[in-house]
């Protein structure tokens, strides 16, 4: 039984929704042209770029949105539950720059850098997902979108969260994912990514994210909504009152995306946080950005939808203890919130910085809140008088059968990055960071290549190849050539 965890009531809840429905009619909301006349099709006047959306075209809008839906993996399975209180975790991106294992300094991101991310997170049962974690820096910026998903899906089979951040990326994007998928059909009933798709606050739709929800929905790929309002800077100081603009934009954007393909998947989600007034600095660590994702999610909930937030994140520039306190301590409320995808981990220095050692240590803290979700019920007929009778008044019930069949039920073993004492009086027990590094080392070791096809191979390169040759690009910086990935 997982244990209950609202920070809003059903009152206050009324009263955020009911403002955000009347914040998008009246000032309404800031519209690119390319979705005017699909708005004004659906009944929302639109004066001066600004969209004036009426509750009841918004409320249908959210009743004909999945109430769930999910991602599959490269051999077909459902992968990520979206829906209901299916927690997932995936790593956080777009990273521009990685903490480098040697010198303990970013530094900017490479391919091969992805190419390692995507191999460790294969490797790691905690993450149900991968990200397109890192920008390329060694690639094209105008490439840049699907180079990091065709490492992706070259090296992982998990479902992926992925992106479009330039207007003409999204559709090679979706054709990278349909030919590794089988094609366009197989990839709308069964697909293997989900899109970030991010309004720019405060209420404001611009042409490249409008065009995003309107083709994200046309082509059946699902789209996840990631509000990111300021509070104090590009949103209401107050957690309340920020929490009410993070509705009003995921509404809006649920209406556009609903007016272009009703029924669609698409997701309740976001990155809000607070603005820290000392410093002018984005706390993604803060108690208070904790809070607003987790209210927000309690907003998306009460309307039915499928939710996500970034969490797992540290603002400090090092991996130290303030880092993984900020890191643990977000992915707990997260989970208890049954938040159902959960971005994040791995990154720091206020998302601008991505760590393999994090990745793995964050990895830890997910798998202790994995095993809180599992919560604690009873095993066998009795709950403990049955095991007394057999230990008496010895109490020796490291002796008992009931506790060699299941210990490994009721505990949970974290790896060797986690110290437990037991290299303890050998020699002297390495820091978590030289822990955290070895086990990096260990399982990219242990990696191995999924399995592709051969012609889908063939035909990933050729698409590359043809995609990236006018933006330059040398070569497939990470890419194993289809005659040598064996």
């Amino acid at each position: 039984m997982r244990p209950p965890f609202e920070l809003l009531d059903g009152a206050l809840i009324e009263r955020i929704l009911g403002e955000a429905f009347q914040l998008i009619e009246n000032p309404g909301v800031r519209v690119a042209p390319c979705v005017v006349s699909l708005l004004r099709e659906g009944g929302v006047a639109v004066r001066d770029g600004i969209a004036h959306i009426p509750e009841r075209v918004a409320r249908q809008a959210l009743e004909q949105a999945p109430r769930a839906f999910c991602l599959f993996d490269r051999c077909h399975r459902p992968a990520v539950h979206y829906g209901g209180d299916h927690v997932h975790f995936d790593p956080g991106s777009s990273c521009l720059n990685i903490l480098d294992p040697q010198t303990h300094q970013a530094r900017p991101a490479q391919s091969l850098d992805v190419v390692r991310m995507v191999q460790l997170t294969e490797m790691l049962p905690q993450f149900a997902a991968q990200s397109t974690a890192m920008v390329c820096n060694d690639v094209p910026g105008e490439i840049g979108d699907w180079y990091r998903l065709l490492l992706v899906l070259w090296y992982s089979g998990k479902p992926v969260v992925t992106g479009a951040f330039a207007g003409s990326s999204l559709h090679t994007l979706l054709e990278l994912l349909a030919l590794e998928s089988g094609g366009s059909d197989v990839l709308r009933r069964q697909p293997r990514a989900i899109f970030d798709v991010c309004p720019s606050p405060p209420l404001n739709w611009s042409e490249f994210a409008s065009q995003n929800l309107v083709d994200l929905a046309r082509a059946g790929v699902p789209a996840e909504i990631v509000s990111m309002p300021l509070a104090g800077a590009t949103a209401p100081v107050t957690l309340a009152g920020s929490v009410v603009q993070h509705a009003a934009e995921c509404i809006s954007g649920i209406t556009i995306h609903q007016l272009a393909q009703p029924g669609a998947p698409i997701v309740w989600g976001g990155a809000p946080a607070i603005f820290d007034m000392r410093s002018g600095k984005t706390p993604m660590g803060a108690i208070e950005t904790a809070m607003l994702d987790v209210a927000c999610a309690e907003i998306g909930k009460r309307l039915g939808l499928p939710t996500h937030a970034y969490m797992v994140a540290g603002d400090g520039c090092v991996l130290d203890a303030q880092v993984e306190m900020e890191s643990g301590m977000s992915a707990l409320l997260g989970a208890l919130a049954g938040i159902n995808m959960i971005s994040g981990a791995g990154m720091l220095d206020f998302l601008a910085c991505h760590s393999l050692e994090k990745l793995v240590i964050d990895a830890e803290a997910i798998a202790s809140v994995q095993r809180l979700l599992e919560g604690i019920e009873p095993r066998g007929d009795t709950l403990a008088t049955a095991m007394f009778a057999q230990a008496g008044w010895q109490g020796d019930f490291l002796a008992l059968q009931e506790t060699r069949s299941l210990f490994r039920k009721e505990q949970h073993f974290p790896s060797d990055v986690i110290d437990r004492g037991l290299s303890r009086g050998e020699r002297e027990m390495p820091g978590i960071l030289e822990r955290a590094q070895q086990r990096v080392d260990e399982l990219l070791a242990c990696y191995e290549r999924p399995a592709i096809a051969a012609e889908c191979e063939r035909e990933m390169v050729a698409l590359a190849e043809h995609a990236g040759k006018p933006a330059g690009l040398a070569g497939l910086p990470g890419i194993l050539r289809p005659e040598f990935a064996r």
